[in-house]
């Protein structure tokens, strides 16, 4: 009878996976389990979960001193998902299950009667196993429809402990997981949260949300209370492209580790919509913790993240977002070692001007002094506002275009709606295309994504824009970052036009996008 038994399984970590394998010891001594290897208090308390699963599933739990071994000892392991393959390795150490031959992962989380329940990260360490040369893939049922997203590898759902020491005994094979292609990712779906066609009046503001939806540039509105800031941030996803595959399996492997996956939705299908309150800390937003976890940046990748009441975040908490918006990735360093998270989003902010939010409302006059003003526009440094392409005065709806009508009365009749969504997504749609075919190879899917050098190829202006673009440095003062995103979002302009070149017109409406005040 075999004493020391071997499975394969992975941990994660960070957003990646890696290669662990299970040794199991069973030897002469009092009854008793140990695990070594750097495990985590979940690890540890699978030796309680393993052995009330194996004695209902009808095998006998050896009354021996067993060892098990999480190799290599050097990589932290943390979670539920090494229940399964502890369980496997126990048994076939006491010669109740034969293991398979050819290279298998084991991966899942065992109840106290025997079931294998969901477990958070099985797509990394099923891409871990493809990458590795491992062909099969055994995961929980649940788990089955994620799983399968990565091709090239046979996915096993079991249900439970017991079928799966059948499967293995052959006395009841599961048959793999049937793929039946990656879920849709239809480009006429209905428009999800608020509609644009909902919005009253701020035709400006509209036409911002449109630049920044065709670029992927970052907006920062700003205006009294109550004139719309929130509901024009929450129309943006609504015009926003859909997600690529490869896009679409990014930001599934971050939600699959951070256990968001909806239970009937195992491929992420809309981009990331994330609203964290100004009460978040800075592991909550840009990531953090003893053990690295994503935070609110990277799980709004390849998305947006709304930070409304942008001054009453913490100023450390923000001076963090610069590296993140300049570079697209969050790195978090440890002594044990450093992890990267992807962190490429589109930032929206909504603020108020003051305090008391009416500084500069024509119709309100604003109780807050000169120096309570300049301290609360201080919060934001000059560096964080340079990382934002598009800075927007949102004005007071005037009662014309909120006005509904009456039934009956003489009151002129509501103005019409603005243009819906889907017409402004189609036109996004078309500037998107014309980005994605002038960057193709590159790695860059959008305009706010262009490095120095891409953009001397691709953002060439006529005379007259050049002229503008020369005055402007003079005047405005533009840093180097603020000339290279002036380019940049004059480029996302002339490509909603359809121009091939950059014209005045289109910097010109780039550079009334910049903030009043240059530093």
């Amino acid at each position: 009878m075999p004493m020391v038994a071997r499975v394969q399984t992975g941990s994660v970590v960070g957003l990646e996976g890696a290669l662990v394998e299970v040794e199991v010891d069973l030897a002469q001594g009092l009854p008793a389990v140990t695990v070594v290897g750097l495990p985590d208090a979940a690890v540890q308390e699978a030796r309680e979960r393993v052995r009330a699963a194996i004695r209902h599933t009808g095998f006998t739990f050896p009354a021996r001193r067993i060892t098990i071994n999480l190799a290599p000892a050097e990589v932290r392991k943390e979670g539920a998902a090494f229940d399964v393959p502890i369980a496997l390795g126990i048994l076939a150490a006491s010669g109740a299950v034969e293991l398979p031959s050819s290279p298998t992962l084991f991966l899942g989380e065992l109840s106290l009667d025997g079931a294998m329940r969901h477990t958070n990260g099985v797509l990394p360490l099923v891409s871990l196993a493809r990458a590795n040369g491992i062909g099969t893939v055994i995961v929980p049922a649940s788990d089955a429809p994620e799983a399968a997203l990565i091709e090239e590898v046979q996915v096993i759902g079991a249900p439970s402990l017991l079928a799966l020491v059948q499967h293995l005994n052959g006395e009841e094979p599961i048959p793999p997981f049937s793929r039946s292609g990656r879920p849709d990712l239809d480009d006429d779906r209905p428009v999800v949260g608020q509609d644009l066609a909902d919005v009253r009046g701020q035709e400006h503001a509209k036409r911002a949300l449109e630049v920044a939806a065709a670029g992927g540039h970052n907006l920062l509105l700003s205006g009294s209370p109550g004139a719309g800031k929130t509901l024009l941030a929450r129309c943006l996803p609504g015009i926003l492209p859909s997600l690529t595959p490869d896009e679409a399996l990014e930001v599934t492997q971050i939600y699959s580790v951070a256990g968001l996956l909806p239970a009937d939705e195992p491929l992420v299908r809309r981009r990331p919509f994330r609203s964290p309150h100004h009460t978040v800390s800075h592991a909550g937003l840009v990531g953090g913790g003893p053990s690295p976890r994503p935070g609110e940046l990277t799980l709004a990748h390849r998305g947006v993240l709304f930070l409304d009441e942008l001054p009453e975040f913490g100023t450390h908490t923000l001076e963090t977002l610069r590296q993140p918006l300049e570079d697209g990735v969050v790195t978090i360093s440890r002594a044990a070692g450093t992890t990267t998270f992807p962190a490429r989003v589109t930032l929206v902010a909504a603020m108020n001007p003051c305090p008391c939010g009416f500084a500069g409302d024509p119709e309100r006059a604003c109780t807050c002094p000169d120096g309570a003003i300049r301290r609360y526009q201080r919060r934001l440094s000059g560096p964080l506002l340079d990382r934002i392409d598009i800075h927007l005065t949102v004005p007071r709806v005037s009662y014309k275009d909120l006005a509904v009508g009456t039934v009956g009365g003489a009151s002129p009749p509501p103005p019409a709606p603005g243009e819906a969504s889907s017409v402004v997504r189609a036109r996004v749609l078309a500037a998107r295309a014309r980005q994605t075919a002038r960057l193709v190879g590159t790695g860059q899917t959008c305009n706010a994504e262009l490095t120095p050098a891409a953009v001397r190829d691709h953002c060439q202006t006529d005379a007259p824009a050049e002229a503008l673009l020369r005055t402007a440095m003079q005047r405005l003062h533009l840093s180097a970052r603020g000339y290279h995103r002036v380019l940049k979002l004059s480029r996302t302009i002339a490509d909603l036009a359809g121009a091939d070149v950059i014209g005045a017109p289109h910097v010109a409406e780039a550079l009334q996008y910049r903030p009043r005040l240059e530093e």
